[in-house]
């Protein structure tokens, strides 16, 4: 019999070793590892972190089937180990963070601290809306993996994330620093790739929504379409109303200074009325929350006698289209509003303010807008002509739904603008008509048989019959209840329908050609063959000013809105340094363009044009002016110095019409030219008539132009017409 004798190694042997050889299993390693994890509980958690699990080190200490019952056991001795380590841990964190206002030893409950959870980043404060929302892809990965673990691995596993959910902010770094110190790389690049997309905010979700306004009103128009697709409160906030009527205000019938875009313009009484509504949603303000900071208006309001559009004074010629005025503010909506505010009403009905229906979404106003803007930007237009005159147009002007045209056969045409049919023939002038002007239902006519006929152009019935010239009635202009005329007698006439009386104003040796009345300022601009342009005062019937300047007869005059405004030194620019097929050049002198003022009212600069009169407004700052020497001026009203010349015409121009964004001219080189006013910059030629271009005129969508060929062209801009 053979005896066995079995190795044991000495004692000093295990403690010099730093680590046992995982293939030598033996009860001391065993008792080793106990007592290091019974000594030192947190290396329990730590021990071991490499790529091998702990459960998969256990199968090697215990590699055989005998000693299965001993590793449970050892697994179960360690759970309870962690658990009581792990449970004090969460008995103290879990309350302070999820619980900040628990009752006391004597029952009375805390106050919440100035402070309470700031130390929480506000994904983790529980008292906040904003807490992220978990993603559900990335919890069905990582639940599908966790079930692949081992219950005591799930268990080990669960345990860590319980520790750092209710660690601290400074123990959370602290856990998280000795994380990533013990990283490799491929660890760390898989780091790197999953906080790349968690650290992004969504700062529009934490913010309050008038914050959010604020910010979305300082982007433009692509990063706002941008914003709309991120999520859906981001579409919420950058498709609401408060943001594009910011837009709107900012871009439709005026440059933008930022991007240096224009629209047409919108109903402007729509604009108005819906202002103070969203400049209250915009602050977070109720109905009865009025503040003067916010909208300067007087709590009650009386609503306008009526809505039927005006016309603008002076910023039309008689041959342009009518625009409606923008009309003092009709709060009828607003005050119908405010009379729901008594003790009755509920405060459903209130809440209801801002949900109540509206007429349209700004942003589609905008888009509708833009549109148009873009086919005038790009040349993007559709063409049609109307014929039926037998001789030469000579004036037109039209709104959107008619056109109507005088010509030299001695009648006036009515036509449907839309589909350029015919609608009624006006006849009684016994030679060509000259000028016309409409409003409403009221159509005035001027002849060169010396007379001013009023008409219901509606039904073609004759209303009144002036006279007064001595020769033919080359212009008129009517604004409120006064009518000029100029004739080619040398006079103009000025009819006043309220006092019932008519004056003639002296001064021109020649021809006047085209008179325009200032409402406000109660002056008038006369344009003469003379080749001088003049400004008379209405009140004592002088002439203030004369301009000259022109080396040919002045065929037109356009004073120019007063809230228009420009920066001179664009026109020094763009003379030096024109690329386009034309050229424009700024005037004589460079010095002119220094301390010059950019608005309507006089500075101290330029002395007033009544001094004597302080309370009445002075004329608009800038006209336009056209001339047979083939050039246009633009005007500095005060001081009387010529701003700028328009070159490109290579004949003398005719007609004239503009608007806030862009300048049409009409000449004897049979061609349309559009140009902008601010910068003179020319942007496109139209051409297409046979004849001298004598008449045209503009709208938001339109150029309509009238010609001796005796044809009219409507040059259409709206998307669903081309």
């Amino acid at each position: 019999m053979t005896n066995t004798t079995t190795y044991l190694p000495p004692m000093n042997s295990v403690k010099h070793r730093r680590r046992p050889s995982w293939h030598a299993p033996g009860p001391s390693t065993t008792d080793a590892f106990t007592a290091a994890t019974a000594t030192d509980p947190h290396a329990a958690l730590m021990h071991g972190h490499d790529h091998e699990g702990l459960t998969e080190r256990t199968r090697h200490l215990y590699g055989t089937v005998e000693d299965a019952d001993d590793a449970e056991e050892v697994q179960a001795n360690k759970s309870k180990k962690m658990s009581e380590m792990i449970t004090p841990y969460l008995a103290q964190h879990i309350p302070q963070q999820y619980n900040p206002l628990g009752a006391t030893s004597g029952g009375a409950q805390d106050q919440r601290p100035s402070t309470a959870n700031t130390k929480f980043c506000y994904r983790h404060r529980p008292d906040l809306l904003c807490r992220r929302q978990a993603d559900e892809p990335s919890m069905e990965q990582l639940q599908d993996e966790l079930g692949r673990e081992s219950q005591a691995d799930q268990q080990s596993i669960a345990n860590v994330w319980s520790l750092f959910s209710a660690a601290p902010s400074r123990h959370r770094n602290l856990m998280l620093q000795g994380i990533l110190a013990q990283c490799c790389f491929p660890q760390l690049s898989f780091i790197s790739s999953s906080v790349r997309n968690l650290i992004k905010i969504d700062f529009l979700g934490a913010l309050p929504a008038e914050l959010g306004f604020k910010i979305l009103c300082y982007l433009d128009t692509t990063s706002l379409c941008q914003a709309s697709q991120v999520n859906r409160r981001w579409r919420q906030l950058a498709d609401d109303d408060v943001v594009w009527h910011k837009m709107c205000e900012q871009h439709i019938d005026r440059k933008c200074t930022k991007c240096g875009w224009g629209l047409p313009l919108l109903d402007q009484r729509r604009l108005r009325h819906e202002k103070r509504r969203i400049q209250l949603r915009a602050s977070g303000r109720g109905l009865n929350e009025w503040s003067p900071n916010i909208t300067p208006q007087p709590e009650t309001f009386v609503p306008p006698t009526t809505l039927v559009h005006r016309s603008t004074d002076g910023v039309e010629s008689p041959n342009g289209t009518k625009r409606p005025a923008p009309e003092e503010s009709s709060l009828a909506y607003v005050s119908s509003k405010r009379s729901c505010t008594s003790a009755e009403v509920g405060q459903d009905e209130l809440s209801s303010y801002f949900d109540c229906a509206k007429k349209r979404p700004w942003k589609d106003v905008y888009k509708d807008r833009f549109k148009v803007g873009s086919n005038w930007k790009y040349g993007r237009y559709s063409t049609r002509t109307f014929k039926g005159h037998t001789n030469g147009v000579m004036c037109l002007q039209f709104d959107d739904e008619v056109l109507i045209t005088g010509s030299y056969d001695a009648t006036v045409k009515v036509w449907d603008i839309k589909t350029g049919q015919e609608l009624r023939t006006l006849t009684g002038h016994t030679q060509g008509i000259r000028c016309l002007q409409f409003e409403d239902s009221k159509l005035i006519t001027g002849s060169l048989d010396k007379t001013i006929k009023i008409w219901n152009w509606r039904t073609g019935a004759l209303i009144k019959t002036l006279c007064g010239h001595s020769h033919g009635v080359i212009g008129l202009h009517m604004a409120d209840k006064l009518l000029a005329s100029a004739s080619s007698d040398n006079t103009i006439m000025v009819h006043d329908f309220t006092h019932m009386k008519r004056t003639r104003l002296l001064g021109h040796t020649d021809w006047v050609n085209a008179v325009k009345l200032d409402v406000p300022s109660r002056t008038l601009f006369s344009a003469s063959d003379d080749m001088t342009v003049k400004l008379w005062d209405l009140d004592t019937h002088h002439c203030i000013k004369t301009y000259e300047g022109h080396v040919g007869q002045v065929q037109q005059v356009l004073p120019l809105p007063r809230a228009f405004e420009i920066d001179e030194d664009d026109f020094v620019a763009n003379a030096n340094n024109d690329t386009s097929d034309t050229a424009s050049l700024a005037s004589d002198t460079t010095q002119s363009f220094t301390q010059l003022p950019t608005s309507s009212s006089h500075t101290t600069d330029e002395p007033s044009f009544f001094p004597n009169d302080p309370s009445r407004p002075d004329p608009p700052s800038y006209m336009l002016t056209g001339s047979l020497d083939g050039t246009i001026r633009l005007w500095h009203v005060p001081s009387g110095r010529c701003v700028h010349r328009f070159f490109g015409h290579v004949e003398g121009i005719w007609s004239l019409a503009a608007d806030s964004l862009r300048l049409v001219s009409g000449a004897e080189d049979k061609t349309i030219k559009i140009w902008d006013p601010r910068t003179g910059k020319h942007e496109r030629t139209l051409t297409g008539h046979t004849g001298p271009v004598t008449c045209v005129g503009l709208s938001d969508e339109r150029v309509v132009s009238g010609s001796e060929d005796g044809t009219v062209r409507v040059h259409c801009f709206v998307s669903e017409e081309l």
